[in-house]
């Protein structure tokens, strides 16, 4: 087998920063030396020059949606397109969404997922299961999909007549996958009152992107949030908030936290780089921003930046689910309900989150925890993923803090017309990326292959390997439910 040394670069993690070497062996980490000590013998070496930059374990995106069906489109990105542009940006898994038919069963859109996702991906994958029909059948399906590596299940608030589940549903839902090790994750926005106020919007002939905001209020974020956690108590079951966007929900998470319940949450860069008014831009420009929950106003970011700090925010996905601003959100021109939802950002989330660094509010290691060692821990990856032991899958990202760059849809790499953060000029970026052994990107190249990338089986909840950071007991307390 191959052997790679990734020499005289500062490894990070999320319990501390060193020089160090990294020895791989074929796919896997084979050990951490220090810069002084003698390699172990075995065949042929490639050594890659870390000097003055970082090291750090692949990125893990557990929010992206490609190839999503909404309102008669499908997401722009592909499996393929998709997973090249993670890699990119130093992402070295995804784990993305199989959704249920409604009407049939779970195991059948997994299937479905698993077809399009198979000999497609340049990096390694994952799925969660969207319960999008609620029935005993498909309750009883939940133990066997945790059996084949598909341990988290989402459900849905918001969209009636959709992905909605009322709360008998959420509860149910809740109970069986307690009892077979899973998390529930949620999608917390009150959706029959937000369903009431863009009838009422659209009855007053307003139809423009900017009413998305307005009538998904963060009120109802904050109340759904609270139902969702008074549920999961009930139930006995982890929960895992996805896209956190409001300050009213994360106050709901950080009691919880507090109180000891086995509540987490993430939030996505969208919410912490831009405000609601980029929904108001002239010439339909807005609808490009439309996402739920929506982006909030000022005020919102700064408190969830503080979440992150604190670890009353546990993780940074994406909710990568891009569509074109021509042809595909141009379909809700003049009714803003028929915006196509979501925005792309798979590719630039490591390089988003690295600002906070320089802007003191998270640390270097937080940061690596947040991108890649926490998702691995909460969704049964680790240390697998996640981290740089030996033994690990060797997704390695090597990280130049000092490179500037701007971002922009003329440079990215994923499907998409536009970028959200358009202009936008960054201090850090990805040098080289190590996807289980195998360069995939290196001297501004992209040196990977289609099909490259495996599905990974994902291990039953059973909380954190090590306390989450700035918040000591958290080991005990997602290890052990209450008697």
């Amino acid at each position: 087998m191959s052997r790679l040394l990734v020499e005289n670069g500062t490894v990070v993690t999320p319990s501390g920063s060193a020089r160090a070497n990294v020895l791989v062996d074929g796919e896997h980490v084979a050990a951490l030396l220090t810069p002084e000590a003698p390699l172990p013998g075995g065949g042929e070496l490639r050594r890659i020059d870390a000097a003055g930059k970082l090291v750090v374990p692949g990125g893990i995106d557990v929010h992206t949606h490609m190839e999503m069906p909404f309102g008669g489109t499908f997401a722009s990105d592909t499996f393929a397109t998709g997973t090249r542009a993670a890699a990119w940006g130093g992402t070295t898994t995804i784990v993305d969404f199989a959704i249920q038919p409604r009407g049939r069963s779970p195991r059948e859109g997994l299937e479905t997922w698993m077809a399009r996702a198979d000999g497609s991906c340049a990096i390694d994958y994952g799925f969660h299961m969207i319960l999008s029909d609620v029935t005993d059948e498909a309750l009883k399906e939940m133990g066997g999909l945790v059996d084949d590596g598909v341990t988290s299940f989402k459900l849905f608030m918001a969209y009636p007549g959709v992905f909605y589940s009322d709360d008998g549903q959420i509860l149910r839902a809740m109970q069986a996958a307690a009892s077979c090790g899973a998390t529930v994750m949620m999608h917390a926005e009150n959706g029959i009152a937000i369903d009431v106020l863009v009838a009422q919007a659209l009855a007053r002939g307003s139809g423009e992107p900017r009413m998305h905001g307005a009538t998904r209020p963060s009120v109802l974020e904050g109340e759904a949030t609270h139902r969702a956690i008074v549920l999961a108590g009930v139930a006995d079951c982890p929960l895992y908030i996805v896209h956190l966007s409001a300050m009213e929900a994360l106050q709901e998470v950080t009691a919880a936290r507090d109180a000891g319940r086995m509540v987490f949450a993430e939030t996505c860069p969208q919410y912490l780089f831009l405000e609601d008014d980029v929904m108001a831009r002239p010439d339909f420009e807005g609808a490009k921003y439309v996402c739920s929950p929506p982006i909030r106003p000022h005020g919102h970011g700064d408190a969830l930046w503080r979440g992150l700090g604190s670890d009353d925010l546990s993780v940074v996905a994406t909710d990568h689910c891009p569509f074109c601003f021509k042809e595909q959100k141009e379909l809700g021109r003049g009714d803003f309900s028929k915006i196509p939802n979501g925005l792309p950002g798979v590719e630039h989330r490591m390089d988003l989150i690295f600002q906070g660094v320089l802007e003191g509010r998270i640390t270097v290691e937080r940061w690596v925890e947040l991108t890649s060692s926490a998702p691995a821990r909460l969704f049964g990856l680790y240390p697998r993923k996640g981290s740089l032991l030996p033994g690990a899958d060797a997704d390695i990202v090597i990280y130049d803090p000092g490179r500037t760059h701007t971002l922009s849809a003329q440079s990215h790499h994923m499907a998409v017309d536009y970028s959200a953060y358009e202009g936008l000029r960054v201090t850090g970026g990805v040098d080289v990326v190590v996807s289980r052994g195998t360069v995939v990107v290196e001297g501004g190249e992209f040196r990977g292959e289609e099909g490259h990338g495996r599905f990974v089986a994902r291990t039953p909840f059973e909380g954190l390997e090590v306390p989450l950071h700035g918040r000591p007991g958290a080991t005990k307390l997602a290890h052990q439910k209450e008697e």
